[in-house]
Formats: C-alpha cells, sequence, structure tokens
C-alpha cells in the first residue's frame, strides 16, 4: 500500500539517532527529514537511509515543522521528534483515528519506560501548561502533542504562526478553540539516542527557553 502519510521529523544533530529509528518506521509513513542547521550529518543520513530531506536555515522547532509540513503532499502528516525516544509504531493508531473520522487531531501522552527519561524540570513546565489549557479553554488532553497526526490541509487551515518550541502549544490551543476531536493515547517515552542531546528538556536552561515560548504563545 502507498504511504498515504507523511512523517514530520525536525531534526538538530540527530544523525546518531536516524540510523535507528528510520528504518523502524512502517510503510504507512513517507518520511520528511526537516534539516534545522545540524552540523553532524543528520541530511547525509537520512538521504542513505531513503527520507526526503528538508532544509530550513531558521531555527526553532516550529519554523522546522512548518517547512515539513509545506514539504509535505499526502493528505495525512504526522510529527515526531528524530531523536530516538518514540516508537514509530505508536504512530498508527492515531493515523488510525484520524483515517476513520474519530478524530481530527490524534495524540499521544509520554509515559517514561525509565527513571529519568522525563527530567523533573521538563515534566514541571509540561504540567503547568497543560494546566492551564485544561481549566481556560478546556483542552482534552494531559500533554501537549509530543507525537501527533492530523489531516495536513486542516493544519495548515489552523494557521499555526509559533516558530519556536511554542508550536505545540499554539497548535492544541487554536484546536481547542476550533473545537476539533482530540484523541489521546497512551505512547512510550524513551531515552535519547546515545549521541544526541535535548534542546529542550537536556538541561534547565533549555527547559526555561520553552516555558519562556509555551507563555509567550498562551499570554
Amino acid at each position: 500500500m502507498e504511504a498515504d502519510c507523511d512523517l514530520i521529523l525536525p531534526c538538530r544533530d540527530e544523525a546518531a539517532a536516524l540510523a535507528g529509528l528510520l528504518t523502524r518506521v512502517p510503510d504507512d509513513f513517507h518520511v520528511v527529514v526537516v534539516d534545522n542547521g545540524s552540523r553532524d550529518g543528520t541530511a547525509e543520513v537520512a538521504r542513505d537511509l531513503g527520507a526526503e530531506v528538508v532544509t530550513e536555515a531558521t531555527p526553532g522547532y516550529g519554523a522546522a515543522v512548518h517547512a515539513g509540513l509545506l514539504a509535505a503532499s499526502r493528505p495525512y502528516v504526522a510529527v515526531m521528534d528524530g531523536d530516538g525516544s518514540f516508537d514509530p509504531e505508536d504512530l498508527l493508531p492515531l493515523l488510525t483515528e484520524v483515517r476513520d473520522g474519530r478524530a481530527d487531531l490524534a495524540v499521544g501522552r509520554r509515559r517514561p519506560v525509565a527513571r529519568g527519561v522525563w527530567p523533573w524540570h521538563a515534566r514541571l513546565g509540561t504540567w503547568l501548561v497543560v494546566t492551564w489549557l485544561r481549566r481556560r479553554i478546556g483542552f482534552p488532553a494531559h500533554d501537549i502533542a509530543p507525537i501527533r497526526v492530523c489531516r495536513r490541509d486542516r493544519l495548515l487551515a489552523l494557521g499555526v504562526e509559533d516558530r519556536r518550541f511554542g508550536y505545540p502549544v499554539e497548535l492544541m490551543q487554536r484546536a481547542t478553540r476550533a473545537g476539533w476531536r482530540v484523541s489521546e493515547r497512551d505512547v512510550d517515552y524513551s531515552p535519547r539516542a546515545a549521541g544526541t542531546r535535548s534542546k529542550v528538556s537536556g538541561s534547565v536552561r533549555g527547559t526555561v527557553r520553552a516555558g519562556r515560548d509555551f507563555w509567550r504563545v498562551l499570554s
């Protein structure tokens, strides 16, 4: 069966993770790796493994995701980090929810597989944002959509503007206010691949920077 969903992987210095990740992507997905300023051969590794590669010079998670969305051509899009912390097989039930019309947006809720995978400062920041969203606008989920699937045309029409770490928060805020049906499933959250480092949860400073982007979107 020809893939009907583009899997967007925003990447910066994720070469060490891609070798193990891309070989596990189900055939339902066509992979679009967005190289967001890597200096470790991320683009070359991705091409060698058969992925489509897009270059986005503007730094920022939202900038990379949006570039992938513009490059995508299939009716459905999925987004997942390219660091090896998620199993691409977990995208399949999310895609089924959207394909079958049971949800407009299907998202994952992180469940750490071991201690220390999700540092306290990153978990706290997520809890604060999600609590605000749930109380203020009736946000139906319990995480900030670390992996997600929806229709490409609907996501483009939603008009998410943030190009930094606030992108998923703005997405969920806009989707909730637009009355989208959101489905949430638990997904395994594993340690990053060796040789990679998180830009957010890898340090308190990174988490604070992301938190600042989150609250800018919410303000």
